[in-house]
């Protein structure tokens, strides 16, 4: 990847890229083979909400995955087996992608925050061998244990203790340090990030090697040409994602530089804290996370000595007034990022290299061909709404960014491009606006999915859980429009015969969704109606139900005039 931090213009950054990828790449040497060999480069800071903190070498770190690798094998884990990683930031964490990728396993990131509804689906569609867990998510996963006869081996991490369950300090401390990173074509297969359901089940992205160089220009651009002396990172992102995956961790680590890991919930003074103790320079928050920020801490530099360079943000709008403010009180214009899973960090901001807009999801980052066209893959001229897409291929090169295929789902991975061959346009479903200095403008989903406090919704998985209560006969999820969140998640419900409507049973409701998903797909409003707005073929209409709540919200009011 060669990258003109030069250059004088978005033009020449654009046009003097090249991607150079080779045909034989793998993400662990790249992340920290390659450095460990200097035992005093520091990986990664680690800090839990109890003030226990760690400091990891990458020599450290690949040491204890050369031994995660060992284990594995032992355990029969063989090449392109899939090994679920059920944690949230830890050093284990970030060991045990390095163990995988370099064993040629397949790693599957799943959220801490999984209920074992989603746990269970997810591991038996993936058919993993092994699940690797701590104390928080080992009672989710024993729930639904038996219902995956796929599932070989749970090993437990920290607290994480049960009969049957393999303990990670007693296997790790009697494998072998030595092990030879296998030889991988950059097109192999190296994880699966499942995507929120939006029409049906979620999807397994799987994602090849290669992924993460797609990734590195909008990481280096949307950080204002990362890495400079000093550079130190941290999000809390969670590293079951995407954005936690390929737009912090991986990123950091490819670069030799240290990433702050931190498990404990936010907490906008504390956020404000660790960057004063750790001394971090770049960051990437989510919108919500900068607003509880901005509100809990307005003048940050007079409470905490913070010494910020860049700020990445994504998910969901900045708005000018955060924008505003970290300008006016860090020091720093924010870039704002845009990608999806399938097809991540393709468009965005880089305020060292072309001026921000506040509200513009940016401009295609180097070496991704980024267009908004109709079905049909025609582009659209500027000022004209269309959807989102990406090339395969940019300035004569393929572009590395793509998923591989949707796991066990060729129907799905069929109809995520439109065209063939290297011309082949892949589909995000978002709509935009380009202007004509090529910003694109974010106009919403093509479809029903929807984002809130910066993670991707989907409505089905979310429904389905509501159906599945005994008080439910129907439901449909969407994002209602709210001030702090961009949108909140909205139940409306369909009673069964006899059941009556409460404010108990909408609290009911609430608590058996976080019971058996991730806390943050609750729904935070139900509506009981008598019936959904159908099609003739029998599907819900979400549009109709998102264009009722719009029409509800109040029209804003003039402010009553002064008197002079």
């Amino acid at each position: 990847m060669e990258l003109n931090t030069a250059a004088k213009n978005y033009d020449e950054l654009f046009d003097t890229f090249r991607w150079n990828a080779p045909a034989r790449y793998n993400m662990a040497r790249e992340c920290c083979g390659r450095w460990a060999a200097d035992r005093s480069r520091f990986a990664l800071y680690y800090e839990d909400e109890a003030g226990h903190t760690e400091a990891w070498t990458f020599w450290d770190i690949q040491m204890q995955a050369n031994r995660l690798s060992n284990v594995l094998h032992a355990l029969g884990v063989m090449r392109r087996d899939r090994v679920a990683i059920i944690l949230p930031q830890r050093p284990e964490t970030g060991i045990a992608h390095i163990a995988c990728y370099q064993m040629d396993a397949v790693a599957l990131p799943l959220s801490h925050l999984f209920g074992p509804d989603a746990l269970e689906y997810r591991l038996e569609n993936s058919e993993a061998c092994v699940a690797i867990v701590d104390e928080a998510s080992l009672p989710k996963l024993w729930a639904v244990k038996d219902k995956l006869p796929n599932l070989r081996h749970v090993i437990g991490v920290g607290g994480a203790k049960e009969t049957g369950v393999h303990d990670w300090d007693a296997l790790l401390a009697r494998a072998s340090r030595r092990f030879q990173c296998v030889d991988t074509a950059a097109d192999d297969p190296a994880l699966i990030i499942y995507t929120s359901g939006t029409t049906g089940n979620p999807k397994g992205a799987l994602m090849a090697q290669r992924t993460l160089l797609g990734n590195l220009p909008g990481f280096a651009c949307s950080h204002d040409f990362f890495p400079q002396p000093n550079d130190m990172f941290w999000s809390p992102a969670d590293w079951a994602w995407t954005g936690g995956l390929f737009d912090a961790l991986l990123p950091t680590w490819h670069y030799g530089m240290p990433i702050l890991g931190y498990r404990g919930r936010f907490d906008p003074e504390k956020a404000f804290w660790l960057i004063e103790k750790y001394g971090v320079r770049n960051a990437f928050l989510f919108p919500t996370a900068l607003k509880m920020m901005m509100k809990a801490v307005p003048e940050p530099k007079a409470r905490f000595d913070v010494n910020l360079r860049t700020i990445m943000s994504g998910g969901e709008a900045v708005g000018e007034t955060v924008f505003g403010w970290a300008r006016e009180q860090l020091g720093v214009s924010i870039n704002e990022i845009f990608g999806q899973t399938e097809i991540n960090y393709v468009v965005g901001g880089c305020a060292a290299a072309y001026p921000p807009k506040p509200g513009a999801m940016g401009r295609p980052y180097p070496g991704h061909r980024v267009a908004v066209v109709d079905d049909a893959g025609n582009v659209l001229p500027p000022g004209e709404v269309g959807e989102v897409c990406v090339q395969r291929a940019c300035n004569g090169e393929r572009d590395p960014v793509f998923l591989l295929e949707y796991w066990k789902n060729p129907q799905a991975t069929q109809e995520k491009f439109i065209g063939e061959g290297m011309a082949a346009w892949g589909r995000t479903g978002d709509l935009a606006k380009m202007d004509e200095d090529g910003y694109l403008w974010y106009q919403g989903r093509a479809d029903d999915m929807f984002k809130s406090a910066g993670y991707r919704i989907g409505p089905s998985e979310i429904e389905n859980c509501l159906v599945k209560h005994p008080a439910v006969a129907n439901a449909a999820v969407i994002g209602a429009p709210d001030e702090t969140r961009g949108t909140f998640i909205k139940a409306f419900i369909v009673l069964q015969a006899g059941q009556q409507a409460s404010g108990e049973l909408e609290a009911e409701l609430q608590a058996h969704v976080r019971k058996y998903l991730a806390p943050y797909e609750y729904p935070k409003t139900i509506e009981f109606i008598d019936a959904l707005p159908m099609t003739t073929t029998g599907k819900v209409q979400r549009r109709v139900l998102r264009l009722r709540e719009e029409e509800r919200r109040p029209t804003p009011q003039p402010p009553p005039l002064g008197r002079g």
